[in-house]
This record gives structure tokens, C-alpha cells and sequence, in this order.
């Protein structure tokens, strides 16, 4: 029997995050029926982080049918960088939209049919047959399709079932995190940073920081919220483990949940700002009520394609913040999908075109976070990484080079 024709099909979407979303949205806008999985109970949430929305977002909304006039996020012209004492090194055009996670995701929540988005389902086992693919969840039901995407981040449990050897690799440092209330900003620090995509560079550190949208996705000057990055080496064996234990001596695998931050560990952090940052950051840190740790890691997929099943976003790679193109890469996956299943009209044909077309993209994004943030591993790892370092830890280079996406078009 031949696959099912595009446009008849029953979607399995794993992972409701934006992704997932993504995923929902193209493939039912070619005729899809389509049903999304998350595994959390409640709504989900970006913990207030913020993201670049490069333009690609918005050549996807329009792929999906989404308003593409919409505001998405705080629009900025000017990156500049201060030295430890607050005086300006440097200063560069590069306009930008600079928002928050939550606001992008709402945007694509609200689009996507309520009652086809199923929230505590935690995915347990595929089972692939000739003709139909199953999902079979913790809580006993099961689910057949006619394709399946796993959309399921860096977690992911799709990845994990066909490819199990390809786990998340730590790069050799963490990033500091935190998002700010415009409101509460001193007067001389909010001229300094808000206007701005703005850069601190303590040796062998990075800082950066943004305006974002604020509480409920707020964008008016006064409400908005500053997005806080702080990336610093933490050596795999002794320091990681030591900022991942919790109060209870509990040590968390991959990431930990910021209320489980020991006390200890964050004032560490910040009596460690006021001794390197610059004044602005400073205050930064110092007005950041619940700072979280995000490790960093890699994950590079050999495979996306596995029959009627296919794996995009950060469940097939998850790149190093520094090229800032994990939400963009999400979106054009969703499009390259529902582009290639439509124009082969068969499902796993047009599965195997994906990858085909996205694999080397994914490639390319990894080498160049790789490259970028090399210079704040703990330990270099090759003669190449090292030069790398060098290469990419200039001021200068940084400030030209962080999120910004022309490497894709050589």
C-alpha cells in the first residue's frame, strides 16, 4: 500500500513548545489534521528569556497565515560595548527586534485550535509500522497518525528512541540569566543599556543584555523588561556539578530549577559581578530577584528523518545562544517539512526530502556557535578550538559577530 497523500493525513506533533507549534501550524495549513503533546501540565512559560527574532520569524508567520504587522518585540538600532569601568569600547550599527520567549510563543498559542493541544502527555515509545505511525504515552493511551514529528527539544524523547547515542554535549560553560523590570533601572544605567544590544567582556566571559517585552507581553517604554546573559566557564567534573546541587545536596542532570539555586551559589555570582562587570551590569545583577542557570550544550543530530517520523528544532540540533537562531531554525524546519511532504505528495518521501534540505543547515549553525563560543569553554578541546578562541574573543568581534546570521548565505 502507498503512503497517504499530503493533505489527508492524521500529524502527531510532540512537544507543544514553539517548535511543536510551528510544526502544528504548517502542516495544518496544508490540510493536515493535526494534534499537539506536551508532556508539562500547565501552560508553558520562557522563564523570561529573552530571544532575537530574526526576520526569517517573519516570512514563517506569513507561511502559516499569522499576522506578519504584528509587533513582536522591542526594535533596536545600536550595539555597544563597555569596558569593566563603564566607559563605551566600541559601538555598532545592526537593527534588530529583540524579544522575549513568551511573547512569541503566545502569538503562536492563540493560533493553534485549543482542543487539539493536549497538555501532560509524556511521550513513551514510537511504534513505526508500514502504514501508520502510534505514540504511546505514560499514562496509557495511545495515539495513531499518519506522521509523526518530534518537536521535543533538547530532551528530547522522539531523538532518544531512534537515535540514543546522540545525547547533549556540555560546552564547557554556563550562562547567568536573569530579566530585570524596566521600572526598576536607575535612570543613568536605562540610558546606557536600553536603547541597545549591549556587551561586557570580563577575560574569558561574556555579558550581553536587551530590552525585551515585559509581564504580558507588555512593549510600552516604562513596562518592558532587560534581558540579562552572563556566560562564564565551569569546568564539567568539579564546577558544574557544584552550581547543579541543590539545598538537599540534590545534584540535577542538565539543568536545575531556579528556586533550587543554593543561596550560596548566587551570592557568589553576584559579589563575582561587582568585582569584573561594568557599573551598568552591575546594578543589573544586583536588581535580578531570581537569577537561573542555563548550562550550555550541543546537540548535532546525524539523522531528522526515520520513515513517517521526522525530528526538527532543538530536538534535532540545539546550537550555543551565540548565533541566537534556535527560534528562526525551528520555523523554517516547520516550513521545509510541509514544503517537502506537500511538493512529493507522500509522507515519507517528502520526510527523507526534509532532511535532505535542512541537515546541512543544521550543520552549519553548530559549527558556528561552536566557533563563537569557544573562547568560554573551561578547556579548549583542539588545536582548532583554540585558534577559534582566539579569533572570536575580540571585543570588536564580538560585538559584529553575536546573532547575526550572514554566515548562513556563504
Amino acid at each position: 500500500m502507498a503512503s497517504r497523500a499530503f493533505g489527508a493525513g492524521r500529524a502527531i506533533i510532540i512537544g507543544g513548545s514553539m517548535s511543536g507549534l510551528f510544526a502544528a501550524l504548517a502542516l495544518r495549513r496544508r490540510g493536515f489534521d493535526v494534534q499537539v503533546f506536551e508532556r508539562v501540565e500547565g501552560e508553558l512559560a520562557g522563564r523570561g528569556a529573552g530571544i532575537v527574532a530574526q526576520p526569517q520569524i517573519r516570512e514563517v508567520f506569513a507561511a502559516v497565515g499569522l499576522d506578519t504587522h504584528v509587533e513582536l518585540g522591542v526594535e533596536v538600532a545600536l550595539r555597544r560595548s563597555y569596558d569593566s569601568d563603564g566607559r563605551i569600547m566600541g559601538e555598532i550599527a545592526c537593527p534588530q527586534t529583540l524579544t522575549s520567549w513568551d511573547r512569541v510563543y503566545r502569538l503562536l498559542r492563540d493560533a493553534f485550535p485549543n482542543e487539539r493541544y493536549h497538555r501532560g502527555k509524556a511521550l513513551e515509545a514510537i511504534d513505526t509500522q508500514p502504514n501508520a505511525v502510534v505514540a504511546q504515552f505514560a499514562d496509557g493511551t495511545a495515539v495513531e497518525g499518519d506522521l509523526l514529528v518530534g518537536a521535543d527539544g533538547l530532551r528530547s524523547t522522539v531523538r532518544k528512541q531512534f537515535l540514543p547515542d546522540c545525547a547533549p554535549l556540555y560546552a564547557g560553560y554556563i550562562a547567568w540569566r536573569a530579566l530585570i523590570p524596566e521600572g526598576a533601572v536607575s535612570p543613568s544605567t536605562h540610558r546606557d543599556l536600553f536603547e541597545y544590544l549591549a556587551f561586557c567582556h570580563p577575560p574569558g566571559e561574556q555579558v550581553l543584555g536587551y530590552p525585551v517585552a515585559g509581564p504580558g507581553n507588555d512593549l510600552r517604554a516604562g513596562h518592558r523588561g532587560y534581558n540579562f546573559v552572563w556566560y562564564r566557564p565551569a569546568d564539567e567534573d568539579t564546577e558544574l556539578p557544584r552550581l547543579l546541587t541543590d539545598a538537599a545536596g540534590v545534584t540535577h542532570a542538565i539543568s536545575i530549577p531556579p528556586p533550587l539555586i543554593r543561596a550560596d551559589v548566587i551570592a557568589e555570582m553576584r559579589a563575582t559581578a561587582e568585582r569584573l562587570l561594568a557599573p551598568q551590569f552591575r546594578e543589573i545583577v544586583r536588581l535580578a530577584a531570581q537569577p537561573f542557570i542555563q548550562p550550555i550544550y550541543d546537540v548535532a543530530a546525524p539523522r531528522m528523518a526515520f520513515g513517517r517520523v521526522a525530528i526538527l528544532g532543538d530536538a534535532a540540533f540545539v546550537a550555543r545562544p551565540h548565533v541566537a537562531v534556535g527560534v528562526a531554525k525551528a520555523a523554517e524546519d516547520a516550513i521545509a517539512l510541509a514544503d517537502e511532504i506537500e511538493r512529493c505528495g507522500d509522507i515519507v518521501r517528502g520526510v527523507e526530502q526534509f532532511e535532505a534540505v535542512r541537515i546541512e543547515v543544521g550543520r552549519r549553525v553548530i559549527e558556528r556557535a561552536r566557533h563563537l563560543g569557544a573562547y568560554l569553554q573551561s578547556r579548549a578541546r583542539t588545536a582548532e578550538e583554540r585558534m577559534r578562541a582566539e579569533q572570536h574573543r575580540a571585543p570588536e568581534a564580538v560585538l559584529s559577530e553575536t546573532a547575526v546570521l550572514d554566515f548562513l548565505a556563504k
